[in-house]
């Protein structure tokens, strides 16, 4: 029960009782007076009478007409005359009516009495008779009556006085309580909020000051977790002169990138490498060398900054050598980026940073999921051999195989707005299961397009041109309305990833809240996920955060780790889960730096109580390890492969 019902009842208790104990109070008070006054009253009728009908005393009807006179008033209950000597009654008139504005009910309750009086009717010196005269308690009932009920309406009207007034000032300063129970309920959802007012009154003050205190705690503790899993994580894969991603991080993504996968797709390997490395070092020095090594870096890094790049990986593999994985990247493109690398490495030749000529070549090497990484680093060495064999330009591609060759842009865009257009969507649908226990704790939505010959694309071939078309938007839409649909036949729950154009654009932000306010029936089984790679600015997030679960669904960020620095924003959007990518998984029971790594991601994400779940789980060794580790779900070949919906 409300502290405002409980003030209610209070008041209306304290009413009932002040009633009562006022009116008992009355009653006792003035029941000795009420009762003196109708004995005083009956006496001195008595007394009158018996004087006036001592010279009438042998006249009956004069007797009658003078008790009748005066029984008329009402006062009296009843007045007769006794005959003393024969001790008959000579006259008697008696009225035993209630008075007709005071209920029966409190006639019985209050049980005031008749009072009498007489006096003796002289013949003479001769006692003639008596009269005797009994006051009726009308009147002093009516006018206890009236007392009651005055007494009632005073004592309601400040109860409603009280109940207005108390309400108010109970609301006024129990609001603190109301944002503290946010601020509770905000924690249970992972969002560390801070009451920015703090209440005048001293016991709430308190309260409010140490929730704060709590809160500011716990921020503390995640800060600090993520700074310490983010020091890891550089000290492991990151290179430590040019910021790039060391050797170490370049083979995982490498070898996750070519394992046959729903997500993965083709592109292109670039080896680059500075020329006489140890040259440079005996004619710059060492510093100036740094500075070099550190200027390309630069440039590789100016490159990733491009709009479709999010994915690519550039490293530092060792001394002047430098990678750029590109996945999705065409040959055409792979052209046009060789030239605008040797452009750059023209500039910083220009500059004097180096007297060879040219500073750096270039190999690009084509690559598809399902190669051997060997192969594709044999294919890119041997590409810059090729490049440094020539006079002409710095660079040279390698393609070892020519699959979708005849298809360009056109071809592609053609049969990708007729599969949308026509349906020609095939959902597929991989399980996500509990680490311990294998219980299934959702689906991840994946999609496949069909062809003209209706054999099922998977999306790493099809997602890069739909990007390049600038159609996420509406595939993400499209991916949308064929998963609610789904729902509405199989309410089992499901994830459904979204991508950085729907995120980005506010009308195709706008279109994708009007579906799901569509739907919200279903929201409690959708998950929708974003990105790491494709995160909006902080505001925006939030934002968007709070709009998709205003609407019931759930947000989770998949893909995560690469940029753990992000982890303290995390705190306010009240995520679902996270989901580990797969770079940090594979081989975590043969590698113990990817086991700290995991550890200091979980300790950070326990602390607010968020869920963790790791992607392209492929053994039973590192399902095993995830388990000790306490992640929460795992996802990937081990746990299922992604296959079209069966009654499951």
């Amino acid at each position: 029960m409300s502290l405002l019902k409980q003030l209610f009842l209070a008041i209306c208790l304290f009413l009932v009782v002040a009633f009562t104990g006022s009116f008992v109070a009355s009653v006792e008070t003035s029941r000795e007076q009420l009762l003196s006054q109708l004995r005083s009253h009956a006496q001195d009728a008595a007394t009158a009478l018996g004087l006036s009908m001592a010279p009438h005393v042998d006249d009956p009807a004069m007797l009658e007409l003078m008790v009748s006179s005066i029984f008329d008033s009402g006062y009296f209950a009843s007045i007769r005359v006794v005959d003393i000597a024969e001790g008959t009654v000579v006259v008697e008139r008696s009225n035993d009516a209630r008075p007709e504005n005071v209920p029966g009910w409190f006639i019985d309750l209050v049980n005031l009495q008749p009072e009498g009086g007489d006096a003796l009717i002289m013949r003479g010196w001769e006692q003639a008779a008596r009269v005797e005269v009994l006051s009726h308690p009308q009147f002093a009932l009516a006018r206890l009556w009236d007392s009651a009920i005055g007494s009632l309406l005073w004592l309601l009207l400040c109860g409603l006085v009280s109940a207005i007034l108390g309400g108010w000032l109970l609301r006024t300063q129990l609001r603190p309580l109301d944002n503290m129970v946010r601020q509770a309920q905000a924690i249970t959802r992972r969002e560390f909020l801070t009451l920015p007012r703090v209440p005048r009154t001293p016991e709430l003050k308190r309260v409010v000051l140490a929730m704060n205190q709590m809160v500011d705690k716990l921020k503390t503790l995640f800060a600090e977790e993520a700074a310490r899993s983010e020091k890891l994580r550089a000290e492991a894969y990151q290179d430590s002169l040019t910021g790039l991603a060391n050797r170490r991080q370049f083979d995982i993504r490498l070898n996750n990138q070519l394992v046959q996968s729903e997500q993965n797709a083709e592109g292109y390997l670039l080896l680059l490498r500075v020329n006489d490395l140890a040259g440079l070092n005996q004619r710059l020095g060492g510093q100036r060398t740094d500075a070099l090594i550190e200027a390309l870096g630069e440039q590789l890094r100016n490159l990733l900054s491009a709009p479709g790049r999010s994915k690519w990986l550039a490293s530092r593999n060792r001394g002047g050598e430098f990678t750029l994985l590109a996945p999705g990247l065409s040959g055409d493109d792979a052209d046009h980026l060789a030239n605008e690398i040797s452009d750059a490495l023209h500039s910083l030749k220009q500059t004097g940073a180096s007297d060879c000529d040219p500073v750096a070549h270039l190999g690009i090497a084509a690559f598809r999921p399902g190669e051997q990484a060997a192969a594709v680093l044999g294919r890119a060495d041997q590409a810059l051999a090729q490049a440094q064999s020539h006079t002409d330009r710095c660079w040279a591609r390698l393609d070892d195989f020519t699959a979708q060759s005849n298809q360009g842009l056109h071809d592609w865009r053609g049969w990708i707005d007729d599969a949308l257009n026509q349906g020609k969507l095939q959902l597929y649908f991989q399980p996500v299961a509990e680490c311990h226990g294998g219980t299934v704790i959702q689906y991840k939505v994946l999609a496949r397009l069909l062809d003209a010959q209706g054999e099922a694309v998977t999306a790493g071939r099809f997602l890069p041109w739909i990007e390049r078309l600038g159609w996420s938007a509406r595939f993400d839409l499209a991916m949308l309305e064929h998963s609610l649909q789904h729902l509405a036949r199989h309410p089992r729950p499901l994830a459904l990833s979204l991508s950085a154009a729907t995120l980005r654009n506010a009308t195709d932000k706008a279109r994708l809240l009007e579906v799901l306010a569509r739907h919200a029936d279903l929201a409690h089984l959708m998950t929708l996920e974003i990105d790491e790679h494709y995160l909006p600015p902080p505001a925006e997030l939030e934002a968007l955060s709070q709009s998709i679960r205003g609407l019931g669904f759930n947000l989770g960020l998949q893909h995560f780790g690469g940029r753990f620095s992000l982890i303290g924003n995390l705190t306010h959007l009240g995520l679902a889960y996270l989901k580990i990518d797969g770079t940090y998984i594979r081989a975590i029971d043969q590698e113990s730096d990817k086991r700290l790594f995991i550890e200091a991601i979980y300790r950070a994400t326990n602390s607010i109580d968020l869920p963790l779940i790791a992607e392209m789980v492929e053994t039973q060794g590192e399902l095993a390890v995830l388990a000790e580790l306490g992640i929460h779900g795992a996802m990937g070949r081990l746990i299922g492969a992604p296959t079209p919906w069966s009654d499951r």
